[in-house]
């Protein structure tokens, strides 16, 4: 999963999964602009497993979150006042420019590793399938990327929201189920055909607020909320700690 080369930065002409567009309007009076991005809506599953008590999540490489921190890495203070000439020779080297490779723009050295792009996730997917409900397709992505066979009715709806408000406003709806080691059927790890390269990982249930809160841990807001929402409706159900 770590092992990431070949970087190149081109421009983004055509997409399946995103639309770029600028909308102009009248609020009180002002004329205003906006660019925003036209996305799929999405569900997300927070799965815990009753026969291990942990919950079940997902880790991948996000190249976005990976060009973020490399962005970020361009713009950090130099270490140390003194560099030995190999260093300043690097920190001198021109920016790749759209459409060059690592190798052509500046020196492998110079990006960071590819765990700066992995995030622990839910298990999740877009809303893509005109002909399934939320329900269905979320049971397809509990099964391709974690390895579990549950049934759509088995469920449980804990809401909606918008993600990314100030670029797609898209809508993500989210799930809870209920696992055992009875219902895994396969290892899951995604759709190769797909692009998806996904590890399967086990946050035992004493560890999960300490987890959720751990800014060291990569992770999304829908793990957080998740953790803080099963810790709120169903640890009194099991009389179970998630060690708030």
């Amino acid at each position: 999963m770590e092992e990431i080369n070949n970087i190149e930065v081109v421009p983004c002409t055509e997409s399946d999964y995103l639309k770029p567009f600028r909308v102009h309007y009248n609020q009180n009076g002002t004329k205003k602009s906006w660019d925003f991005m036209r996305t799929h809506d999405s569900v997300s599953v927070l799965i815990f497993n009753t026969t291990s008590h942990c919950f079940v999540l997902v880790k991948q490489f996000r190249p976005a979150v990976y060009m973020c921190e490399w962005e970020k890495s361009k713009t950090k203070p130099a270490q140390s006042a003194e560099k030995t000439e190999e260093g300043a020779a690097e920190a001198d080297a021109p920016e790749p420019q759209e459409g060059q490779s690592a190798a052509e723009g500046e020196s492998s050295s110079q990006w960071p590793p590819a765990s700066a792009g992995v995030t622990y996730e839910l298990c999740a997917g877009l809303v893509d399938k005109p002909d399934l409900s939320l329900e269905e397709i979320a049971r397809q992505e509990v099964l391709e990327e974690c390895g579990y066979d549950v049934p759509a009715s088995k469920l449980k709806r804990i809401t909606s929201y918008r993600s990314g408000v100030g670029v797609t406003g898209s809508k993500q709806t989210m799930f809870y189920a209920e696992v055992s080691d009875d219902n895994c059927v396969s290892a899951g790890g995604g759709e190769p055909r797909e692009g998806e390269l996904i590890e399967v990982v086990k946050v035992p249930l004493h560890e999960a607020m300490t987890f959720a809160y751990n800014e060291r841990i990569p992770k999304t807001m829908g793990v957080i909320f998740s953790f803080i929402w099963f810790h709120n409706n169903m640890s009194p159900k099991y009389k179970i700690s998630t060690n708030v």
